[in-house]
């Protein structure tokens, strides 16, 4: 009986301890890792998107390494991650294709280019419905470009660094969504 106790105590321990170094923001717990291509990605940091008072969605971002360099982070071929969760009825489906292209809009400084066809295709991954407690998963796979999840399921990919670029400048640019979502993401407060 003592080694039960002693096996279900160690094993509540390791729960706990690993539940712990997992972050809370906005009511979301974002996992402390996340894999790509057999790659263990790590939280860097992590903020919530408001407008006009409102708490929109929490944004997170997973990096091979802990970073705080902006600049670095888009520009890399790497794998890398953002992870939107989904915190208000705000958000529609119709407010996240033209908030996402008015994103893009800031990140490429109004011009979208040769980008803008992949970009209308990707935005196309918000046409169903959007609710309250849905997660968006952005996973850049290096070489390859932006695999789009929606709640666990694959939704579609988008070829490019460049449009990797494009889609992470969206938070991470000089010219972000919002600068303190930003400086979350970026391991700040």
């Amino acid at each position: 009986m003592k080694n039960i106790f002693k096996i279900a105590s160690a094993a509540a321990l390791a729960l706990s301890a690993a539940t712990a170094s997992a972050l809370e923001i906005g009511g979301i717990q974002l996992p402390d890792q996340y894999p790509v291509m057999g790659q263990s990605l790590v939280l860097n940091g992590a903020g919530v998107r408001e407008k006009f008072f409102f708490e929109l969605y929490v944004g997170g971002l997973y990096l091979p390494a802990q970073s705080k360099d902006a600049a670095a982070i888009v520009a890399a071929d790497e794998n890398q991650s953002i992870r939107l969760s989904i915190i208000s009825n705000k958000i529609t489906s119709d407010r996240m294709v033209s908030s996402t292209m008015e994103g893009f809009e800031k990140s490429l400084n109004g011009k979208l280019g040769e980008l803008e066809p992949r970009i209308k295709d990707f935005v196309a991954s918000f046409h169903d419905e959007i609710k309250d407690g849905d997660y968006f998963d952005l996973v850049y796979q290096k070489g390859d470009g932006v695999h789009v999840y929606k709640n666990g399921k694959k939704v579609k990919v988008v070829k490019g660094l460049d449009f990797k670029k494009a889609l992470f400048g969206i938070w991470l640019s000089d010219n972000p969504a919002q600068a303190s979502l930003k400086a979350g993401m970026l391991g700040g407060k």
